[in-house]
């Protein structure tokens, strides 16, 4: 069960921020909106909001799940892999250190951005991708071993479409994954029910489930028609000016 979450306002400067989707220019007022909407769906999931003010020197900042790996008995400060948004992580420490006692990091050379862990229980997945190093991959296993937890790299480096690697997984509890088609090649998934997303749908693998919910980008029915004949209660959000900046449902925020 999540009890709180952390998420920052979008920031004027937002649309400058780091993409390689090519769906055009976000608009402001539209990000804005919709992160509003996103906030009332954690509400739903029954979570308490920590809301940070827009910071208009990281475009990139409303994206805060890169900036932290969260677990019941830790927080570790990430060091994402795109030189624009090392200040992030200083900017939110403060807050995290608010709720965890035990705090770690990431250090240079090495990098690692959150979108690139998921958490599966007591076993993590780390991706090591174009943001996400093999060194901040290593430092990460060495931290989360501590707290008894076993971990697997998964290397998505060259794979088209693949950002980061919660760009392609999500994890429902109960053993359950989603995997968008294709990345069942790239690791051992037979311990796993698998739910899997087709390609034309892709961009919905990146779902979240919370408590008695799954949230889900509004706007792909297939699987939106799987999970619901699974049983799930499903929240449709409209995050369209999130998917222009290659961001998704679980980059908006830090759950715990």
């Amino acid at each position: 069960m999540f009890k709180y979450a952390i998420v920052r306002r979008p920031c004027t400067s937002y649309p400058q921020g780091i993409t390689t989707a090519n769906l055009g220019q976000p608009e402001l007022e539209e990000t804005v909106d919709q992160h509003a909407a996103y906030c009332a769906a954690l509400e739903k999931c029954g979570l308490h909001l920590t809301i940070l003010e827009p910071d208009p020197q990281f475009p990139d900042s409303t994206f805060v799940e890169d900036t932290a790996v969260l677990t019941r008995e830790c927080g570790i400060l990430a060091n994402p892999g795109a030189s624009s948004r090392h200040g992030e992580v200083a900017v939110i420490e403060p807050v995290i250190a608010q709720h965890f006692d035990n705090l770690h990091a990431i250090r240079a050379p090495g990098t690692l951005d959150g979108g690139d862990i998921c958490h599966v229980g007591s076993h993590f997945f780390i991706g090591i991708s174009e943001r996400t190093n093999a060194d901040g991959a290593q430092q990460l296993a060495s931290i989360l071993v501590r707290y008894g937890y076993s971990s697997r790299f998964i290397d998505l480096r060259g794979i088209d479409g693949l950002l980061h690697l919660k760009s392609g997984i999500a994890y429902l509890g109960d053993q359950r994954l989603v995997l968008v088609r294709g990345m069942e090649k790239l690791a051992n998934f037979d311990d796993y029910e698998i739910v899997y997303v087709d390609l034309d749908e892709s961009y919905a693998a990146n779902c979240v489930r919370i408590n008695d919910y799954v949230l889900i980008a509004e706007g792909f029915p297939k699987i939106a028609a799987r999970l619901t004949d699974l049983g799930y209660q499903i929240l449709p959000v409209n995050v369209s000016e999130f998917q222009k900046m290659d961001g998704g449902l679980s980059c908006l925020s830090l759950r715990f």
